[in-house]
């Protein structure tokens, strides 16, 4: 008997093996990052979905279409959508509160907001803030056209997309055989609970081993589940990060109640980066670079002043003397 179980043991620990090696290849997506928009928006970190997101969730349910071992080609596609996009509006903290109203109206939730305050090209501040809120993926465009609608400008949208549907079939995979392999070490354990054969402290032995197996495959069914339970719900609900600048910071140039516009307004503000650059040039110059060639050749140019001096002096003598 303890040589058969030492046997199923070895072939289990091989299965185990080879799942959990699949386990960690298979890629780990981060839907809460911000997109390439450089908008800033604190959704780099990964935000849970909330409690009613996953209410009447089977661990048995699977996406519709998606069946375990059939190819990725021949079913229907688990593909995440999200967006980044950054706007400018007159008010930031209301357009702020009307994005959460109406992500609530759609179904969705807020993962996370902030308000922050910027300086303008006058030197005063100005709100800004960053959202970030999820939506029913079908309603994608839609909750896109409500945020945009009243904005003064658009200045960046980005949406992106990627296909999970073989990493969650190849997840399926891995949990149909996780869950063979802890029936399996079920019924071994079973056999070790009833083995006339063993004494007391064997007995306790074996039950002992393959309870810890069946706590490790069950704790690999849970990771994996709790992955494709990501991947669906995520799936579900595109993420949207929305950054938003204040209008009053993109204000153009006013010089005597003339406002520069066009190509004019970028020439003057392309001319006072220059004065900016070429003053401080100057400033830069004169409090630290010449103190720094002071101090290094000053000393040098002393020396050789000196040495100098004495050589002509030599000279002189020399000069006297020969006359």
């Amino acid at each position: 008997m303890k040589k058969r179980i030492v046997f199923v043991f070895v072939i289990l620990s091989m299965i185990l093996a080879a799942c959990g090696v699949r386990a960690a290849a298979t890629p780990s997506v981060d839907l809460y990052s911000p997109g390439v928009n450089g908008s800033g928006v604190p959704s780099n970190e990964a935000v849970p979905l909330p409690t009613q997101a996953y209410a009447g969730y089977d661990s048995t349910s699977k996406v519709t279409g998606v069946t375990s071992g059939s190819s990725p080609a021949a079913q229907d596609r688990l593909v995440i959508m999200n967006a980044d996009l950054t706007i400018v509006v007159s008010d930031p903290q209301a357009k702020m509160e009307a994005i959460n109203q109406m992500a609530t109206s759609l179904g969705g939730f807020v993962i996370s907001m902030n308000m922050y305050q910027t300086t303008t090209q006058n030197g005063q501040t100005a709100p800004e803030g960053s959202i970030s809120i999820r939506v029913p993926a079908k309603l994608l465009d839609n909750a896109l056209g409500q945020i945009k609608a009243d904005a003064v400008e658009v200045r960046n949208e980005n949406r992106s997309g990627q296909d999970v549907t073989a990493s969650y079939v190849d997840l399926q995979s891995q949990l149909t055989n996780l869950e063979m392999a802890e029936a399996d070490l079920q019924a071994i354990m079973d056999d070790a609970k009833n083995n006339p054969n063993s004494n007391t402290t064997s007995r306790t032995q074996d039950v002992l081993d393959v309870y810890n197996q069946i706590v490790a495959v069950r704790g690999q069914i849970e990771s994996i589940k709790g992955q494709m339970q990501y991947y669906e719900q995520s799936s579900t609900y595109s993420l949207i990060n929305v950054t938003l600048v204040a209008e009053e910071t993109i204000q153009p140039i006013e010089i005597g109640g003339w406002k520069p516009e066009g190509v004019a307004r970028d020439a003057i503000q392309t001319l006072i980066k220059f004065w900016q650059g070429f003053v401080n040039l100057l400033i830069n110059l004169v409090l630290l670079i010449l103190p720094i060639l002071i101090t290094i050749f000053g000393p040098i140019a002393l020396i050789v002043w000196g040495i100098v001096a004495l050589v002509k002096r030599q000279k002189r003598k020399k000069t006297q003397v020969s006359k």
